[in-house]
């Protein structure tokens, strides 16, 4: 017998208003933040702000991921930023964390 798939399919109404006004919101703050970046002079102090927002993302997006889980994301991360130190390559650096942390999985699981 097949199971009944209606319940599952229905997308509740609430879910996609939060999704439209997600979608509205982030266009909002691209078309302003272009906006207001033909307004600021871009200076070298402006050119470092935004160097450094760049950065300060990832490193919030890498904390949420520590946080949230365990030894192995922090070995990931710690083997990324030796790589990252030795080599200057971020590129050598993100394949060898997600290579460390794919090994880890398959051999402790």
């Amino acid at each position: 017998m097949m199971p009944d798939l209606s319940e599952a399919l229905t997308i509740d109404p609430g879910v996609l208003l939060a999704i439209a006004i997600m979608a509205v919101v982030t266009l909002a703050v691209r078309v302003a933040g272009s906006a207001v970046m033909e307004v600021v002079p871009f200076s070298p102090r402006v050119e470092r702000f935004l160097e450094a927002m760049a950065s300060a993302v990832i490193a919030a997006i890498v904390a949420n991921v520590l946080a949230a889980n365990g030894l192995r994301e922090a070995a990931s991360v710690a083997v990324a930023i030796l790589i990252m130190l030795a080599s200057r390559s971020a590129l050598w650096a993100m394949i060898a964390g997600t290579a460390f942390a794919a090994v880890w999985s398959g051999l402790v699981g």
